[in-house]
């Protein structure tokens, strides 16, 4: 809204009165350009490209928390890495801890039940055109950083500077797209330029995602982004680390003092005094220290161990909770995902013919316990992903692509092979067999097969988790029925995050879902710019017919665009084979001690239970006067 200046005037001046008036009008006529300028500024506590956000500026808490929730107590969780030797998270050199970043905020932050929009945090308010060609965020004047000093302008510029100068080169690439220039307008208010090519939908919302870290801790102790250190930079969050023994805890306390514990978007959160975090080596030792209440709340990714593990006396006498949770998110699109830098997998044919002999039917029976889904598609449970034959609106976007797109990608949505409930099906692995000839692999007198120059088709899958051990080694096996020499190589997790970032590998499991609102970060996923240097591009996608419809994604105007668009990407996608989907499920498998409890229903987007669950006193003192827990 333009602001109105007014002035009293004597009723009986009017000579007075016409100069005024005629001062008036020659200056309007002058800032005529600046006046419309001023209009269309929007000035907001949230922003959402697409709608309304839902909160509106006076809203008292988010509707899915508890807002009177108690503070206190503390929860315990695990790790299953068995390392780590940095508390720095943005670093490629060394392992950080278990929740690194957790003390540092953002300028906007989002919701677990909304979809595309973000809030004010350490921003109260931004500021921005119609044309959205930069924005201004006043900060909260509150605001501080665990050390009490407050938090300017000055830091928001010099921690985003400091990414672009030694932050991992795939992200500077990605944000130097976006964002041209940051600037102190003065201490409480920061404005983004914009890169005037760069996509109008993630401007803001990336401009609002910028960490925003202490920029006289960086002076002081001389610590570099790009190298590890056993010390958390100053930041602004909830919670700071209190203590840790390598290989062993971590442990993060609630800053008593937190700037931000009376904020709307914050009441009925970050409940707990304290969240440690236990080490184990691997998941068999992790459970085992469950069972005996070394930590006290556990996310089950094992389906044998949800399906035959939790009988022990605490579950049965009701003192552990085994919960089944709605989980109302996009699926993770993981996958076993082939390195496509590497010439063998630049050949549809042998993607495929790999793909053909993972089981997923006998998998999910006999080492699920049934209780999977395949995943299809790059937004599974979700409505981005397609289904059936394209839309006409789909066609539209992909039939002047058609000489660039891979083959079934105008026709049914692709979907994951099928296969029969003994473990080697012997359907695919003809059909297979007879992909890799067509591919020039043919089976030598050993049984492994070699192409034209002599090297042999060797495939290996680098893990540094033993819990796959049980799904990867019967594929391995299938493969080697069928002449490809294929190992499983588990590494510890160093040499695992050494060669992940080094592209140094064949086939990892990875994670590649889409996101509800995609945008530049599917450029960083999956762009052909990107395909060299982006740690996040695991894949090595690099295809014109990607890039295209990456492009309309990012400068869809609507919501149904995008949606459209998005469609048509996941079929492109999904046809180029690739990854070999793996599996998900709708649902949150948790147990824990019966100490905890949450708000229910819980939101769609979230499990949150180290953001809004809460510790019941009642109940902990219970379970320690029966010996459950010490």
């Amino acid at each position: 809204m333009t602001p109105t200046l007014t002035r009293a005037l004597p009723d009986n001046d009017i000579q007075t009165r016409s100069v005024f008036w005629w001062m008036v009008v020659t200056t309007l006529l002058l800032l005529i350009p600046l006046t419309a300028r001023a209009e269309e500024t929007i000035i907001s506590h949230a922003y959402s490209y697409f709608g309304t956000p839902k909160y509106g500026a006076d809203f008292p808490h988010l509707d899915y928390v508890n807002p009177d929730a108690p503070k206190g107590g503390e929860i315990v969780i695990a790790s299953e890495s068995g390392t780590f030797d940095s508390f720095n998270p943005y670093a490629r050199k060394g392992v950080a801890g278990a929740l690194a970043s957790i003390n540092i905020e953002r300028l906007l932050t989002s919701t677990a039940d909304e979809i595309g929009t973000s809030y004010g945090l350490l921003a109260e308010s931004l500021e921005y055109p119609e044309d959205q060609s930069w924005v201004i965020f006043t900060l909260r004047p509150e605001a501080q950083f665990a050390d009490g000093s407050p938090v300017t302008a000055e830091d928001v510029v010099f921690t985003h500077n400091l990414f672009m100068e030694q932050g991992l080169i795939s992200f500077r690439e990605g944000v130097s797209r976006i964002i041209a220039n940051v600037e102190a307008l003065d201490p409480a208010r920061v404005k983004f330029t914009f890169q005037p090519d760069g996509s109008v939908r993630d401007r803001i919302s990336q401009a609002g995602s910028t960490p925003v870290m202490s920029k006289a801790w960086f002076e002081k102790t001389g610590a570099r982004l790009d190298e590890s250190r056993l010390e958390q930079a100053l930041g602004t969050g909830p919670y700071m680390l209190d203590s840790y023994k390598i290989n062993q805890r971590i442990v993060y306390k609630r800053n008593p003092d937190y700037w931000g514990r009376d904020l709307p978007i914050n009441k009925g959160r970050w409940n707990f005094d304290t969240i440690r975090i236990e080490y184990f080596a691997d998941s068999n030792s992790a459970f085992e220290g469950f069972t005996s209440g070394s930590y006290t709340f556990r996310v089950e990714n094992s389906s044998k161990e949800w399906a035959t593990s939790y009988d022990f006396p605490e579950v049965r006498s009701g003192q552990v909770i085994k919960a089944e949770l709605h989980d109302g998110s996009q699926a993770s699109g993981q996958g076993f995902v082939f390195n496509m830098r590497r010439p063998k997998f630049q050949d549809i044919r042998v993607r495929d013919a790999i793909g053909l002999m993972f089981n997923f039917t006998w998998s999910n029976e006999a080492l699920f316990y049934g209780i999977y889904e395949r995943v299809n598609s790059f937004a599974e449970n979700s409505y981005l992903e397609a289904t059936g034959t394209p839309s006409p609106e789909e066609l539209a976007l992909l039939e002047p692509l058609a000489d660039k797109l891979p083959e079934g990608a105008l026709g049914e949505a692709i979907m994951a092979p099928t296969s029969g409930a003994r473990q080697f099906d012997r359907k695919n692995a003809r059909q297979a067999s007879a992909l890799l000839d067509d591919a020039g692999w043919i089976v030598g007198d050993d049984g492994i097969r070699r192409n034209a120059k002599g090297d042999t088709l060797r495939v290996e899958f680098l893990t540094f988790s033993p819990t796959f051990d049980r799904v990867i080694n019967p594929y391995v096996e299938n493969l080697r029925n069928i002449g490809v020499d294929a190992i499983l190589n588990r590494v510890d997790t160093s040499q695992f995050v050494d060669r992940r970032y080094a592209f140094d590998y064949d086939i990892i499991t990875d994670q590649l879902a889409f996101g509800y609102e995609p945008g530049s970060n599917l450029a960083q996923s999956f762009g052909s710019k990107e395909a060299a240097v982006s740690v996040f591009n695991s894949p090595g996608v690099a295809d014109p017919a990607v890039d295209e419809l990456i492009d309309m994604i990012r400068n869809a105007q609507s919501k149904e665009d995008l949606v459209i668009a998005a469609r048509a990407l996941d079929r492109v996608m999904r046809a180029l084979k690739i990854m070999v989907p793996q599996w998900y499920k709708d649902k949150h498998t948790v147990a824990y001690y019966d100490q905890f409890e949450h708000p229910d229903p819980l939101p769609p987007y979230d499990l949150g239970y180290l953001d809004f669950w809460w510790f019941n006193a009642d109940k902990a003192a219970k379970l320690k006067a029966d010996g459950v827990l010490r």
